[in-house]
């Protein structure tokens, strides 16, 4: 059959995701029970992504399908060019957005309803007046770790990036996140309307208490009064989120329309499990999302410390040595005995031993769970995006990992091999010889330093912002040139074999 022919066949064979098309998906796919019509916006979200679109809407999408919190609804927003791409896509079909969960033994597609409207990115007057809207009593961030602002080696805000000096010298016309907020906020104040609940949903530690620097950082390089007013009446919960999340490419919208006959230009593809346990501290009240199983409780440090640890930690443990040996799939690097191998040593020997007890959760357990997870063979998750970001990333999800154990006197060979692994990837070929394309907003940086590090392995080491006082310790030191030399000597799968038959 021509190649026309097909395509036109496969087109008459879909259902184009919209409004009026959702009665004419095929059975197997879910659909709102709710009239979406009948919502009412309650939150304005920023960072409108598949992370958001596979989390935060699916549990207020259960909420909506249970009958509850109908006045709760999503209005997207964004600041960024690149955002008009997604939005663009969204309302193409409505906002919605059809949400595939699948592993090894399932695979079930559903179409949530729960965003209402997606302000134009980069239209900060449309979006401070929805933030001043009294109906708008939440306001939520799926930004990545890369949007706070925050100095990697302090982990602090830094109110001296350009963006937010900008800001601060005109707030009247805003244009970052922590800008706009606070233009809503004070728009509220200034109308007699109590603020909103400011609500990261970002997977970085204490992010409540990072967004409430970012805000409150900002407000003071304009007024002291602002800034103190900011820190007395708005809430900033902190919150950890999990959802294993890869990218929509062409393989995920073909698989869509083969598997369950729906053409949507940006769906989700994600993992069954999620989890979200959040601090029950809100302005002006929250959706009852304890309904659709969201865990509130008083301290989330706990959960976030664990997760962050374990998990994110992993995800960088399998990354680089899977990255340098040309393994495209994450679960592919599960498969790989010498990956899989260099986890299951890493966490239980150096990652774990730092993560205090958890609530009702067994830590063994949990990394089972972890392990399970990332072996996933359905969800198309690439190592590339792992190693996405590193320089954002290692110093939240690694070094202090590494930091800990150093205080505690504890063995680091391990953590300093992971370290290295990110260092010799950054130098831009696999150990096959293939280039690795740019994958990280610090890469030409990143990159200059590892081939300097080739030579002389303290170069790496003495970017301070990223390592801090973990890259000035005599003990990590030698273990990270240790481990890079041998990584140059007899590549990624030599030392991942010399590391797993170690002793601990």
């Amino acid at each position: 059959m021509p190649r026309l022919r097909q395509n036109r066949k496969r087109q008459e064979m879909t259902v184009k995701l919209s409004r009026a098309n959702l009665d004419k998906l095929p059975e197997k796919v879910g659909r709102p029970s709710y009239d979406r019509a009948a919502l009412k916006p309650g939150i304005v979200h920023f960072g409108v992504g598949n992370f958001h679109r596979s989390h935060q809407a699916v549990y207020l999408d259960d909420l909506f399908n249970a009958g509850l919190g109908h006045d709760w609804a999503i209005v997207g927003a964004g600041v960024f060019d690149g955002e008009k791409v997604g939005r663009e896509r969204l309302e193409e079909q409505d906002w919605l957005t059809t949400v595939v969960e699948q592993d090894s033994g399932r695979m079930a597609a559903r179409v949530t309803s729960v965003m209402t409207d997606f302000l134009m990115p980069g239209d900060g007057e449309a979006i401070v007046e929805q933030l001043a809207d009294p109906a708008i009593r939440i306001v939520s961030l799926t930004i990545t770790e890369g949007g706070y602002f925050i100095d990697p080696a302090s982990g602090k805000f830094n109110p001296t990036h350009p963006a937010i000096v900008a800001d601060a010298q005109d707030i009247g016309d805003p244009k970052t996140v922590f800008g706009l907020i606070l233009a809503g906020l004070l728009r509220r104040r200034d109308d007699g309307i109590g603020p909103f609940t400011v609500m990261s949903c970002d997977n970085i530690p204490h992010n409540g208490h990072v967004t409430s620097d970012g805000v409150v950082g900002l407000a003071r390089l304009i007024d002291e009064d602002i800034a103190d007013w900011v820190e007395e009446h708005v809430a900033f919960p902190n919150g950890m989120v999990d959802r294993i999340t890869p990218a929509t490419t062409d393989r995920e919208r073909a698989m869509l329309a083969k598997d369950f006959g729906v053409e949507d230009n940006w769906p989700v593809f994600c993992e069954p499990f999620k989890q979200w346990v959040l601090e029950d501290r809100f302005t002006d009240g929250r959706p009852p999302l304890e309904k659709v199983g969201v865990q509130f409780v008083r301290d989330v440090a706990p959960f976030e410390l664990m997760k962050i640890r374990i998990l994110n930690g992993g995800h960088a443990t399998i990354a680089y040595p899977a990255g340098l040996m040309d393994i495209h799939f994450v679960h592919e690097a599960m498969q790989e005995p010498l990956v899989r191998g260099f986890l299951e040593k890493l966490e239980r020997e150096e990652i774990i031993p730092t993560v205090p007890p958890v609530p009702g959760t067994d830590l063994g357990d949990y990394f089972k769970l972890i392990d399970q997870r990332f072996s996933n063979p359905k969800i198309g998750d690439t190592v590339r995006r792992l190693c996405l970001d590193g320089s954002n990333r290692q110093p939240k999800f690694i070094i202090p990992t590494i930091a800990d154990r150093l205080s505690a006197g504890k063995g680091i060979d391990g953590l300093a091999l992971e370290s290295a692994l990110w260092c010799r990837y950054c130098f831009g070929t696999t150990d096959s010889g293939a280039v690795i394309e740019p994958n990280d907003p610090n890469w030409d940086r990143l990159q200059a330093t590892a081939k300097a590090a080739k030579g002389d392995a303290a170069a790496w080491l003495a970017m301070e912002d990223i390592y801090g006082d973990v890259g000035k310790s005599r003990v990590f030191a030698e273990a990270f040139v240790k481990a890079l030399a041998a990584l140059w000597s007899g590549g990624t799968r030599n030392t991942l074999s010399r590391y797993i038959g170690a002793t601990a």
